[in-house]
Parts: C-alpha cells; structure tokens; sequence
C-alpha cells in the first residue's frame, strides 16, 4: 500500500460488516483473518482485501459453514463450489432429519402418546432403510399360507411392501408407526394371510350356483363403486337406493322374496372374507408409500352391508309400497 498504514482497524471492521469485534479477533487470532501489519504499539491493522475476506468469512458462517471449511476454501484448497455442494448436502441431510423429527412431535402429540409408546415410536422412526426392510420382510415370511387362496393372498402383499421414505410426511409417519404395531401382533397376521384378498366372485355367496353368483357379485360391486369412490354416506338416502337396486337384482335372480330377510343374508355374505382391520393395513400401505386410490378398487363390501343394514326411510318404504300395488 505504498508505505501506508492499512486503513482497517478491528473496530473499522466491525462497523463495515456488523460481525462482533470479539469474533473478529478470533478469526485473526486463529488465523483464519490475519493482520495485514500491526502498527508500532501493536495494534492489527487491515486491507480493503482483508475486508473482503472478512465479508466471504462472515457469509459463509450466516450459512453454517464450518470454520475448517472456510479455511479451506481462502487458502484455495477447495473451491467455493465444491464447499457449497458438499455443505448443500449436510443441510439437506439436517432439514430430513428435523422433519422427521417434527412428523414424530406431531404423531406423538396426536397419539396422546404414553412415555413408553413414545420410546417405541421414537426407535421406530430412527431405523435405517435397510432395517425398516428386514422389519416388513420378517413380517411377510412369518405369515403361513397353507391353502392357496392363502398363497395368493401372501403373494399380493409381497408386491406392495410398505416403504418409509427418509423424509415422510406426518401422514405417512404416522401410518408407518401403526403399521409396524399391527404387523407385531400375531392375531393379525392370521387374519391377514387369510384377508388380504376377497374370495372370489363364484365363491362370495355360499349356496349359490357358481356362475349366478359370480354375476351378482359383478353386478353388485358395479352398482356400488362409483358411490363408493364419490364417498357417498353409506347410510343416506342415496345410499338406500342404490342397495335397493341390488336387492332387486338378487331377488329376480335367485327367486326370492325382496323382504329384510334377503337383505340381511346379503349382508351377511357380503361379509364373508372382509376384515375392516384388513382394510385398514392396506390404506396405510397407501399412504407410507405416496399411492393413490385408483377408482374401483375400494372394497365395495363394507359399504353395501351399511347400506343394506341402514332403516329404510318411510318415504322409501311408501314409495316401494306405491310401486308395489300399481304393479300388475
């Protein structure tokens, strides 16, 4: 600089970059920011390049920078890029875990969760991907498939293993944890071998001929889903109707009586091979892997037995019985 003393003192400094004088001794002490001289009475004086140097220092440590890697980067080691992608990285790696960590607060406080549950859900959450894995591979090895309606029903639930990704959602946290209390409980797995998929159409209606059967079952899953996958109420007046449709279809077909009787035989068929519990697994298989429904593929079951076990409005019923005496 010509023999002239450098315009910056610590002071200067720190008013051009608002960075603590304290800190700014640090870095020069640490060597991090050296003086460019030091004045007869031994006091630090600085550049206008010490002063950019300071700046980069001070950005870099806004964004969490550690100083080992600042030091790096001024000395030229590494370049400025190669710092920003590999601390890029890190911080994506801190922002999955934080969410992770806000999904769990969230799925606890929801849960009204006791300290023992807390215990277990926290772990939970913490497994690696690969130990998530072997925790559902365990579960789907364990079930036994005997028949070979069991066989099938094993063989769909290995083509749709539940995987929790490295940064879940709340919903999907909070599926992953109730899918890991139900595969731990042997009574499930039981009934899961042998629920996980509806018996056939030919076989939905004990005592009914084969192919009479395997027809109504079309017929009725065909008239219920689209009121399923509008989420039409079970229990309204729509819905009534549209079981009194499949009543209709039942008793022409197998010739007999359109009474509650019928109905509640339905009900019970329809029941047949159908767990809500069930159900529930394969809806939070859903959500821990992001699918989406596609329409038609709800159970119909669940809903026509509401429907058909739902009282008959009294205007329904009038309306039946108006029907019923101007028919010929």
């Amino acid at each position: 600089m010509n023999g002239m003393t450098p315009p910056h003192s610590i002071g200067s400094l720190s008013a051009r970059t608002g960075i603590p004088v304290r800190t700014i001794r640090f870095y020069s002490d640490t060597g991090l920011l050296p003086p460019t001289l030091r004045t007869r009475a031994g006091y630090r004086r600085y550049d206008d390049a010490a002063l950019d140097r300071l700046r980069t220092i001070g950005v870099l440590r806004e964004l969490d920078v550690g100083l080992p890697t600042i030091r790096r980067v001024l000395d030229g080691d590494l370049t400025l890029t190669e710092a920003a992608t590999a601390h890029a990285d890190a911080v994506e790696l801190q922002i999955r875990a934080l969410r992770t960590r806000l999904s769990l607060l969230r799925c606890m406080a929801g849960r009204g969760s006791t300290p023992e549950e807390i215990t277990r859900m926290y772990r939970l959450t913490r497994l690696a991907s690969d130990e998530r894995r072997r925790l559902v591979a365990d579960f789907l090895g364990s079930l036994h498939a005997g028949t070979p309606a069991a066989q099938n029903a094993v063989a769909a639930l290995r083509t749709a293993v539940p995987n929790l990704p490295d940064d879940p959602s709340d919903a999907q946290l909070d599926a992953w944890v109730e899918i890991t209390e139900l595969i731990a409980d042997d009574t499930f797995r039981a009934l899961l071998a042998q629920a996980a998929l509806p018996p056939a159409d030919e076989d939905a209606l004990a005592g009914t001929a084969p192919e009479q059967a395997a027809d109504l079952v079309r017929f009725a899953r065909q008239a219920v889903t689209a009121s399923v996958d509008a989420g039409t109420d079970p229990e309204s007046d729509q819905a009534v109707l549209v079981a009194d449709a499949v009543v209709a279809r039942f008793a022409a077909v197998l010739n007999r009586p359109e009474d509650g009787e019928l109905r509640e035989w339905m009900a019970r068929q329809f029941e047949v091979g159908y767990d809500p519990l069930v159900a529930r697994y394969w809806r939070l298989v859903w959500t821990v892997n992001d699918w989406h429904v596609i329409p038609g593929h709800l159970p119909f079951q669940p809903w026509l037995v509401t429907a058909l076990r739902t009282p008959r409005p009294h205007k329904l019923d009038a309306r039946s019985a108006d029907a019923h005496h101007d028919a010929p």
